[in-house]
Order: structure tokens, then sequence, then C-alpha cells
């Protein structure tokens, strides 16, 4: 495993953790049982087609 060599300054590390961002799922609309159409994301596809969600 790596370790550092020296010490990394708060500002350095959070500047660093800033950067991180997630991103939005794409949406898929799915037919559920009853007729209406939702938008999930395409991993809750399968559950949304069987009326579990």
């Amino acid at each position: 495993m790596a370790v550092p060599k020296r010490k990394m300054s708060r500002s350095r590390t959070r500047s660093r953790r800033a950067q991180w961002t997630t991103s939005l799922p794409a949406l898929v609309p799915v037919a559920t049982p009853d007729g209406s159409v939702v938008r999930v994301p395409r991993r809750l596809a399968r559950a949304a087609r069987r009326g579990v969600l």
C-alpha cells in the first residue's frame, strides 16, 4: 500500500477532495404495470416494470 512520504497540508487535502463530484444517472422511460410511464435509472428498470417500485 502506498504511504505518503510527507504530510499533506489541510488546504491541499481539502481542495483535492472538493474536485470530486457525482454524475446524475441517465434516466430511461419505463412502463409500469398500471400503465403509467416513469423515468428511472437503468439499474432500476426491471424493478419498475414488475411494479416493485
